[in-house]
């Protein structure tokens, strides 16, 4: 079982649109809305290939009903007036404006019961998974608690955040990092824009006791950096579609690699690009095609960036 963790979850809205232009007025043409948030959206595409996954959200009782009703394995902190919206514009053309909302206040008793959450479902948990952004009220540690409790259960701990949030992430020894390259480049003040940068940026980290930061880097494909080696994983093309989720989708393939324990990460690598490659080719975040991700899989390269790190 595969625990995601989503403290600032969200109703998933898509308008699709002919175009979309600044000022004008917009006749939308078809709007989907579902249950998301970033570890919403990992369990969902683990679902989708018959991993068995749990997502734990800090919700109302409305979006825990609508995300079983879909039929998502989801347990609810159920503290919460209400459940914010992230609205994306997708134009036909490929272009995708994202607005979203900020999340409603949290109290410390709640957040605290999320973790105790957390705490209780770690014992029969394959791997946890850390996503998405933080909702007002809720302290930038929580990921990093969260993460820590997962290293000492021995459970594998991917964290997907940003900011300070993912600052002190980066200092739990034995967590591993899925920064995009943005987020990357905050955490360490310089700019992550070649392989070079991105992978000495990463083993910065590395060097202070993280196990390993995935850096995904768009239609670049992905940066793999860990004690073992470092690698570059590509589609052989670029793909027109909706890159929301494609993130998630790329986080729910490292960790059911890293949930089996012995997948190399090579490999690791190659079934993440290809997800998240067939994430981007779906109409909404979250959803995966099973045959889609299977016939993209092939097409993913792997280049090695680096030989594994002497330990002294």
């Amino acid at each position: 079982m595969i625990v995601t963790v989503t403290p600032n979850p969200a109703y998933d809205v898509t308008y699709e649109l002919s175009e979309l232009v600044v000022g004008d007025v917009h006749r939308v043409t078809e709007v989907r809305q579902r249950v998301g948030g970033k570890g919403v959206n990992v369990a969902r595409v683990l679902g989708a290939l018959d991993e068995s996954a749990v997502a734990i959200v800090l919700a109302d009782k409305a979006f825990v009903d609508a995300a079983r009703a879909e039929g998502l394995d989801v347990e609810g902190v159920e503290e919460l007036s209400g459940v914010r919206r992230t609205l994306v514009l997708h134009a036909v053309d490929g272009t995708t404006t994202s607005l979203w909302e900020p999340g409603r206040p949290v109290s410390m008793a709640a957040s605290e019961q999320l973790q105790r959450r957390v705490a209780a479902g770690l014992g029969a948990a394959s791997g946890l998974v850390v996503a998405g952004s933080l909702p007002p009220g809720v302290t930038a540690a929580l990921p990093a608690l969260l993460a820590a409790q997962a290293v000492s259960a021995g459970v594998p701990v991917v964290v997907d955040v940003d900011g300070e949030a993912l600052r002190l992430a980066a200092q739990v020894p034995g967590v591993i990092l899925m920064p995009n390259g943005d987020e990357l480049s905050r955490l360490t003040g310089s700019e992550c824009v070649e392989l070079a940068d991105v992978v000495g940026a990463a083993q910065v980290w590395l060097d202070s006791g993280v196990a390993g930061v995935v850096a995904t880097r768009g239609a670049a494909g992905m940066v793999a950096v860990t004690p073992e080696g470092a690698w570059v994983a590509r589609l052989d093309e670029a793909l027109t579609g909706n890159p929301t989720g494609a993130g998630d989708a790329a986080a729910a393939g490292v960790m059911r690699g890293l949930a089996v324990g012995d997948v190399a990460w090579p490999d690791l690598l190659r079934d993440a690009v290809a997800m998240s490659a067939a994430a981007v080719l779906a109409p909404v975040a979250g959803q995966l095609d099973v045959d889609v991700y299977g016939a993209l899989k092939p097409r993913v390269s792997i280049s090695i960036l680096g030989a594994p790190r002497s330990v002294t």
